[in-house]
């Protein structure tokens, strides 16, 4: 079988059993097959995780990241691999990205390991929630195989089939999840100065919270402050006691995701104190920003070829990729998957795309391999 239709097979495969973070059992008992038959001995980390190391006999060690988790969203695809697992999806290219790392194992497997470093394989779990490669980094991972860089890939809608994107620096946010709880006081509303009018207060948290981006940061950071949940009260002439609102907030800097936090937390107190009510607050962040190696982007570009494309500007998505970046220099980058029949976004329930962009990858990954230089 050539090594495309072997991908699809991989990719179609693992897309029909997608599972949750930290759950996904059949899909690694699938991934652990395929590389048994390659003739490797994985190693188990994390439960459903994956490890492949490949002693090149070299002091340094250089990682290739594959993420395994899927969502839970109801497939309509309609395609004849569509998942077998009812309300869940691999609707973020997961399936694929393991298909590449496999097919980059199977291409390692056919050649002789006199590599400059020794390869780490990773197929991890946990990518969407809780952030899997932070429990890789806290399992001491990259410190047992002497990692000392590490490229990882997504496929993406929104660049066209057949192109490779990526930047140096900021690529991807840093985000937190905000929850805010305001508690105030019921009254009847024709006696509204006897309560304490928790919707009130959260609109103007609201807006206050907005004006964080317009005049405490600077305004060459780049930031999102969404609010996208909001509910409040019971009946529509009583001073609602209670008032929940939750969104996200997004940037490239760690530094900065922490003032608009310690800001918000100045805000709620000063509403306490004027209002007399009380504000449960919550914005801890989850994953860092994922930051692309200066030094390794330099080397990765020449390896791309004539379909590169550099992106102007960061994505304020997010990605636990991050969390390896912080420890040792790293690549992430996108693999193009746009056309006229596949152009669904990703977290979308019609999210699909064509098997022969990740030979694009298999290949690039090989090029890194060989080529790549690291430093001390």
């Amino acid at each position: 079988m050539d090594l495309l239709k072997q991908i699809t097979k991989w990719r179609r495969d693992l897309h029909q059993i997608p599972e949750l973070g930290l759950e996904e059992f059949k899909t690694s008992q699938y991934v652990k097959k395929e590389l048994e038959e390659m003739g490797y001995q994985p190693i188990s980390v994390l439960e459903t995780g994956i490890l492949v190391y490949l002693d090149c006999h070299q002091d340094k060690t250089i990682a290739f990241r594959s993420d395994m988790d899927a969502l839970k969203i109801t497939e309509q695809t309609n395609c004849e691999f569509a998942s077998k697992h009812q309300g869940y999806m691999h609707a973020c290219g997961h399936d694929g990205h393991m298909a590449a790392l496999l097919g980059f194992a199977k291409k390692l497997s056919q050649v002789p390991a006199d590599f400059a470093y020794n390869i780490l394989l990773i197929f991890q779990p946990a990518e969407e929630s809780p952030g899997g490669a932070n429990l890789i980094c806290q399992a001491g991972i990259l410190k047992q195989y002497n990692v000392k860089a590490i490229f990882g890939l997504h496929l993406m809608p929104t660049i066209e089939a057949g192109k490779i994107a990526c930047r140096p620096g900021p690529l991807m946010a840093q985000n937190g999840e905000l929850d805010v709880t305001v508690t105030g006081k019921s009254a009847h509303a024709g006696l509204y100065h006897l309560g304490v009018d928790s919707i009130l207060i959260a609109s103007q948290l609201i807006c206050q919270y907005q004006n964080i981006l317009t005049r405490v940061i600077a305004p060459v950071e780049s930031c999102v402050i969404n609010i996208g949940e909001i509910k409040g009260g019971t009946v529509r002439n009583i001073v609602a006691d209670q008032a929940v609102f939750k969104g996200t907030v997004r940037t490239y800097s760690e530094t900065v995701f922490k003032k608009i936090t310690d800001t918000m937390q100045a805000i709620n107190h000063g509403m306490e104190e004027a209002y007399g009510c009380k504000i449960d607050f919550s914005c801890p962040p989850m994953y860092p920003p994922v930051l692309n190696d200066y030094d390794l982007y330099a080397q990765f570009v020449k390896l791309t070829g004539d379909n590169y494309e550099e992106l102007k500007e960061p994505l304020m998505l997010a990605e636990d990729f991050a969390f390896y970046q912080r420890e040792i220099p790293g690549i992430f980058f996108y693999v193009g998957t746009k056309t006229e029949r596949y152009n669904s976004g990703l977290h979308t329930e019609t999210f699909n795309f064509d098997e022969e962009v990740l030979l694009q990858a298999v290949e690039l990954y090989y090029q890194i391999v060989c080529k790549i230089k690291l430093g001390e």
